[in-house]
């Protein structure tokens, strides 16, 4: 066992030892849950959430880590209605709305997904991954002006977030911007972005084209 691992088991056995003595403290509760799912202990971490949100009510970070592994399980619905629960515990909490956007985003409804997301937003003006989110919801809403420009906010803020230079040459693209689209292509690879097979090769003809002869 590493020290790394035994750090961990130690930390769990003295998360367990505190719920011995006040097995009412859903703080503790979290802190085992979080330490279950670094070991990838996820049934019985979903019970230590459980069991937070049961004695902390208010504790909505839970509800999250809920979410997550909902998500994880591929139950859409239920990493919904976790992270409702936890925007309507907390509704000046930022990620619940985030996590409440790209759900909706999987489901097929950007105009619901950018609805939260740009409550995400308003929260915290630097949460990246919900203006990379809200940009490609805004594109498949069909306005590609207010994806461009929620794109390059992201961007400015964190100009090495892969996510935000694929979702803006999809945007270029759209608008037959094919030259700038590459570029935005390129510089995703470069943060290290698993760009999708089919948008490279999409882009591929463009590409020679803009070799020089």
């Amino acid at each position: 066992m590493t020290t790394d691992s035994k750090a961990l088991e130690g930390y769990i056995a003295e998360q367990k030892n505190r719920l011995s003595a006040n097995p009412q403290c859903g703080v503790t509760h979290y802190n085992l849950g979080v330490a279950l799912l670094s070991r990838g202990d996820f049934l019985e971490a979903e019970r230590a959430f459980r069991d937070a949100v049961t004695h902390s009510p208010t504790l909505v970070e839970a509800y999250v880590q809920l979410g997550g592994l909902a998500l994880q399980s591929g139950d859409l619905e239920g990493c919904l209605n976790y992270n409702k629960m936890a925007a309507e515990g907390r509704p000046m909490f930022a990620t619940p709305q985030g996590n409440i956007g790209f759900v909706y985003m999987q489901m097929g409804e950007p105009s619901k997904a950018a609805r939260a997301l740009e409550r995400a937003v308003k929260l915290d003006p630097n949460f990246i991954q919900a203006l990379a989110t809200l940009g490609n919801a805004y594109m498949m809403e069909g306005d590609l002006e207010r994806a461009e420009k929620v794109l390059r906010q992201a961007l400015d803020k964190e100009p090495m977030f892969g996510p935000a230079w694929n979702n803006l040459a999809l945007v270029l693209l759209e608008r037959g911007e094919h030259a700038n689209a590459l570029e935005c292509i390129d510089k995703a690879v470069a943060t290290g972005y698993d760009v999708r097979p089919e948008l490279l090769e999409e882009v591929a003809p463009y590409r020679s084209q803009a070799q020089p002869a």
